[in-house]
């Protein structure tokens, strides 16, 4: 009997499809067997850093049947994940069976025949059968990689939140090496959003000829260009927006002038070009899409995901790499050929530059293991692949399969028109669209991404004349840059090289948790709260939470996972001038106070009440806390009544920080929604 050992229940039950039970026994870990406690740093840090791994006491009856087994197996072999991760919890696995020396860092196992490790990037037979047959050596580099980020994280944490709850009285707060600097993004952009000078400025848009209706926008008048763009220098980089140089009375006076102007076709250009379709998904451009498309949370977005590659579905999720095998380029092919035609095929196929330089060409990128593959049509047979997925793990398989399949299709023929009108004054309007000639990827893809195809009808021809019909003059402001969503957070944090694409998820839901930031309407707004933080911590402990900062400490691990680079080397680079500045700090005794100003009165003192947090969020009390103790729920009402009883509708909170709308008369109306739009339709 060979013992498999494997992260996770739903991973151990597909394994249990494919392999002979009566060869093979799989085992799951339920995750890691051993960790650091959380009840102190575990970290010594006067020798080395040596961590002090202990087992939890949920994972005691889990660890004691992975012991008892192994003893009874011919072979034990680790088939956890392919990342850090899962090279780690092998690791922790092969030490508690007594495989690994007594060392640190750790660089070896004892010779044991008995034990082997095998990769596999997807769960399907074929890719089990194959690494079964190509044990490796567990890669302690992995290993060392993992663990340096896991000290380096307890360290900051470990020393830091007390600091916080000092600082501030609140003993829930955290801080996070990556955490704080992807929060110190969303804060920096508040700052910026406010000290923005919104400026107001005019476009003048034409509509010509008697049917076609056409609409263009007056670009110049005599060569002279009306548009502007402006540049300022960002936290994350440079923003540009554009504004023209027309003010309220210059747009009537053009007005005026162009109800006596007449206009002819100047110009008819058509231009032909390809479109190409984007790479396979990576962890960041899953997450990305599935907030933009599906709108998901990363959070969610990655725990469909785990469920869709145990199920065996889809490859690892969890990769920087756009690599696609051999064997997806053929099932693509035949896929494509039989499903479209052959005209949709490419004649080789088509590779993509990875991007990340810690990318493995044998990691591939997220992919459906098999395209035939239709969730719709399983069906929910309790022992088959789809059993236990919903709509929503369908709509995110749907997405992965749509760009991976795109991505190896015919790239589409672009047809763009650009007509230019001339006014006997000198104004110059201006307007294009595009036109599909051989709509190739799009096919299966966003075809919504194509400028206005309304005017493929027209038959225009230069030097024509064409009457202005209508003027449309336009108020507009210059805006500031946008708030981050989850989707351009994670998109910036990958660019920037901050943290992983794997740590996202628990980091954005971790600053929304501690009442950092809130979401309204998709959209990142710091709170008071999560800007005392972060103007804090960046004075306080400037390197560590700049942007190049902590993108060089990623380059390091990332050379550790290489071969490159030395555990503690790292880690005394870091600490050394870390716990100098901390020593600084915990000197200082200053109390920072967070609270917003209200114009409410105290009930009980006539004292002006102010806006405090806790752990569950924001909440009324006298600003003369402690002499009195007033308080009172913090509610944010929306301008919407309650369809069953005419209660004010205001924004609640599940207990993992998921906004909904309820009544205010709760207990009484229990009337809730998801959805402002779901409240107007009952």
């Amino acid at each position: 009997m060979q013992l498999i050992i494997v992260e996770s229940p739903t991973k151990a039950n597909t394994f249990g499809r494919f392999l002979d039970k009566k060869d093979y026994q799989v085992e799951a870990s339920i995750g890691h067997v051993r960790d650091l406690p959380t009840s102190k740093m575990g970290i010594d840090l006067e020798h080395d850093f040596a961590p002090h791994y202990i087992i939890a006491k949920k994972k005691n009856v889990i660890v004691k049947r992975i012991k008892a087994l192994a003893k009874k197996a011919d072979s034990i072999i680790l088939a956890t994940d392919s990342d850090r991760e899962g090279e780690s919890i092998s690791y922790h696995i092969a030490y508690l069976l007594g495989l690994i020396q007594e060392e640190w860092p750790v660089s070896s196992m004892k010779k044991n025949s008995k034990t082997k490790r095998i990769v596999f990037h997807e769960i399907t037979h074929e890719a089990l059968v194959e690494a079964l047959k190509k044990p490796q050596e567990l890669n302690f580099d992995l290993v060392n990689a993992q663990q340096t980020r896991r000290i380096l994280d307890r360290i900051v944490g470990y020393k830091l939140s007390p600091l916080l709850w000092r600082k501030m009285g609140k003993r829930w707060l955290s801080a996070g090496r990556v955490q704080t600097v992807a929060l110190r993004f969303i804060v920096e952009r508040e700052k910026e959003i406010v000290s923005f000078k919104k400026e107001p400025y005019f476009r003048i848009g034409g509509i010509f000829g008697e049917k076609a209706n056409l609409k263009a926008e007056l670009i110049a008048k005599n060569e002279e260009k009306y548009e502007r763009t402006e540049k300022i220098v960002l936290f994350d980089g440079t923003y540009s927006y554009t504004k023209t140089t027309i003010d309220a009375k210059h747009a009537e006076e053009i007005n005026s002038d162009l109800q006596s102007d007449t206009f002819t076709i100047d110009e008819i250009s058509e231009k032909t070009f390809k479109r190409y379709p984007q790479g396979p998904y990576t962890t960041s451009t899953l997450q990305q899409d599935a907030a933009r498309i599906l709108h998901l949370t990363s959070k969610a977005s990655m725990r469909l995901a785990q469920h869709l590659y145990e199920k065996g579905l889809i490859t690892y999720h969890r990769t920087d790499s756009t690599y696609l095998s051999p064997r997806f380029f053929a099932d693509a092919k035949t896929y494509i050929a039989q499903k479209f035609g052959k005209e949709y095929l490419i004649e080789a196929p088509r590779i993509y530059k990875t991007k990340s330089k810690l990318a493995q060409e044998a990691h591939e990128a997220i992919r459906p293991t098999h395209l035939a593959v239709d969730l719709d049509s399983i069906g929910v047979d309790t022992n088959g692949p789809s059993f236990g997925l919903t709509s929503s793990h369908v709509r995110l398989f749907e997405l992965i399969k749509r760009r991976a399949l795109a991505s190896q299709m015919k790239e589409a023929d672009i047809k763009t028109v650009k007509v230019s009108i001339r006014g006997k004054k000198g104004y110059l309007f201006e307007t294009s669209w595009e036109q599909i000639l051989f709509d190739g990827f799009l096919r299966i893809y966003e075809k919504d991404q194509l400028k206005g195809d309304g005017y493929t009808n027209l038959h225009l021809h230069p030097q024509e004349k064409i009457a202005l019909k209508d003027v449309e003059i336009l108020s507009r402001e210059t805006l500031p840059p946008p708030r981050y969503s989850e989707a351009s957070l994670i998109k910036t944090l990958e660019e920037k090289g901050i943290g992983r694409p794997s740590t996202y998820a628990p980091i954005l839901s971790t600053i929304q948790e501690r009442n950092y930031v809130e979401k309204k309407e998709g959209r990142f707004f710091s709170t008071m709260l999560g800007k005392a933080v972060v103007d804090y911590l960046s004075s306080a402990f400037v390197d560590i939470f700049k942007i190049d900062f902590t993108a060089k400490m990623e380059d390091d691990l990332d050379r550790i996972a290489q071969g490159e680079e030395k555990i503690i080397d790292v880690l005394k680079t870091f600490y050394l001038p870390f716990s100098s500045n901390l020593a600084l700090q915990e000197k200082d005794t200053t109390h920072i106070d967070v609270e917003e100003k209200t114009d409410e009165k105290c009930p009980t003192c006539q004292s002006p009440l102010v806006i405090r947090y806790s752990r569950f969020g924001k909440f009324y009390a006298c600003s003369r806390y402690p002499d009195c103790k007033f308080t009172k729920s913090y509610v944010e009402t929306v301008n919407q009544l309650c369809p069953q009883c005419g209660g004010q509708i205001v924004i609640k909170y599940t207990r993992r920080k998921r906004k909904f709308f309820g009544c205010s008369n709760y207990p009484k109306c229990t009337f809730a929604a998801w959805k402002l739009h779901q409240i107007q339709k009952q």
